[in-house]
C-alpha cells in the first residue's frame, strides 16, 4: 500500500489518524500492521504511539499551526509595554523628540531611543495597529488656557452655579456665537484613485452669523444676524431668551469682548432679577456644550447640495436648527461629550 506523507493532511484528518493509531496499538497490533491499515509510515506510527504513552491523550489532539503569537518580534513584551505607556502618557517633546504628535517617524525614533532597534517604518505601523493606535486629527486646545482655572470651574464654580439655579428655580443656558459661510468644504467624496473629485460652487463669499443657547434638557434658542455681534444684538437675544423661558435665566458664555461691554453690564444690572450671566474659563471652548451644536450645524449646512447665496445658506441653517428644536434627544447628546458631561 502506498504511504502518504501525513503532513499533507488537514488537521482533522491527522487527529483522526492519530486516534486510529492509538486504538489499534491498544488492541495489540504491532506498528507495521497498524501503519499498513492507516496508510502511513511505520516510523510515524511509532512516533505517535510513543508520544501518547509518554504525554497522554492531550498529545494526539490537533494543535495550532504556524508561528506562535509574539514569536520572532523585534520588541520584547516588556519593551512593547514601555513604548505604549510613553505614547499614552507623554508628548514627543517631553521625551526630547522634535515632533508635535506621535507619528510613525516619532515612534520609530522612540523605539530606537529605548531599545536600540532601528525598525523599518512599515513595521512601526504594524506595531501601532496591533496596539490599537490609529492616526487621528488632533483636537486643538489653546496654549493660553489656564489649567487651574478649568479645574476650579469644574470643581467649584459650576457646581455653585447649579446649586444656586436650583434654589432660585432658574434655567441654565449655555450660549455661543458662530459663523457659517459658503465655500467651506467639510465633506469627502469617493472617486477613482488619482482622480480628485471636483465640486462646483460659487466663488463669492456669503456669510451669516448665529447666536444660540441650549439647556441640558434639550431646549434650543437661536437668532440669525448678518453683521458682527455687538451689545445691542446680544441684549436683543437675551431679552428673547428671558421672555421665552418664563423664569429666571442663568446664561453661561465665553469671554468674547462684547459679552463684557459696559452696555451689556449695565443692562444686566437692571435686569438681574430675570437673568444673570456667567463666564467660562478663557480659551476653553470644549467646556461649552453649545460648541458641539455649532459643529453639528456646520456639518449639516455644508453637506448635500451646496448653498450658493445668503438666502440658501440661512434656509439650510434654519432648517437644521428647527430640526434640533424638535429633537431634544439630539441636543441632550451634545452634553455626552467627555468635556461637556459635567453639565449634563
Amino acid at each position: 500500500m502506498k504511504k502518504i506523507d501525513a503532513r499533507t493532511f488537514k488537521q482533522d484528518v491527522q487527529e483522526a489518524h492519530r486516534q486510529q493509531i492509538v486504538r489499534l496499538r491498544k488492541s495489540g497490533r504491532p506498528n507495521k500492521e497498524t501503519a499498513e491499515i492507516v496508510g502511513i509510515s511505520e516510523s510515524h506510527c511509532s512516533k505517535v504511539w510513543q508520544r501518547f504513552k509518554k504525554e497522554g491523550p492531550g498529545s494526539i489532539v490537533k494543535g495550532k499551526r504556524g508561528r506562535r503569537q509574539g514569536e520572532q518580534r523585534d520588541l520584547t513584551t516588556e519593551q512593547e509595554a514601555e513604548i505604549k505607556r510613553l505614547i499614552i502618557d507623554k508628548a514627543p517633546n517631553q521625551l526630547k523628540l522634535s515632533f508635535a504628535l506621535w507619528t510613525r517617524d516619532a515612534v520609530r525614533l522612540l523605539i530606537e531611543q529605548k531599545s536600540g532597534i532601528a525598525m523599518p517604518i512599515r513595521t512601526v505601523g504594524e506595531y501601532l495597529k496591533r496596539w490599537g493606535f490609529t492616526p487621528q486629527k488632533p483636537a486643538k486646545w489653546a496654549k493660553e488656557q489656564s489649567t487651574p482655572a478649568v479645574v476650579n470651574w469644574l470643581a467649584k464654580e459650576y457646581p455653585a452655579i447649579s446649586k444656586r439655579a436650583k434654589q432660585e428655580k432658574a434655567e441654565i443656558y449655555w450660549g455661543d456665537e458662530t459663523g457659517i459661510q459658503t465655500g467651506a468644504n467639510v465633506e469627502r467624496g469617493y472617486s477613482p484613485k488619482g482622480k480628485t473629485p471636483v465640486l462646483r460652487q460659487t466663488g463669492r463669499k456669503h456669510r451669516i452669523n448665529m447666536i444660540s443657547a441650549i439647556t441640558n434638557q434639550g431646549k434650543v434658542r437661536f437668532m440669525f444676524y448678518k453683521e458682527t455681534m455687538n451689545s445691542k444684538r446680544l441684549i436683543t437675544f437675551m431679552k428673547r431668551l428671558v421672555k421665552d423661558a418664563g423664569r429666571k435665566v442663568y446664561l453661561i458664555l465665553d469671554n468674547l469682548k462684547v459679552h463684557h461691554s459696559h452696555v451689556v453690564m449695565d443692562w444686566l444690572e437692571k435686569h438681574k432679577d430675570k437673568i444673570e450671566v456667567f463666564y467660562l474659563p478663557s480659551y476653553s471652548p470644549e467646556l461649552n456644550p453649545d460648541e458641539y451644536l455649532n459643529n453639528s450645524l456646520k456639518g449639516r449646512v455644508h453637506s448635500g447640495e451646496r448653498a450658493q447665496n445668503v438666502k440658501q445658506l440661512e434656509s439650510k441653517s434654519r432648517k437644521h436648527m428647527k430640526h434640533l428644536q424638535n429633537r431634544s434627544c439630539k441636543v441632550k447628546k451634545f452634553f455626552d461629550h467627555p468635556c461637556a458631561s459635567y453639565a449634563a
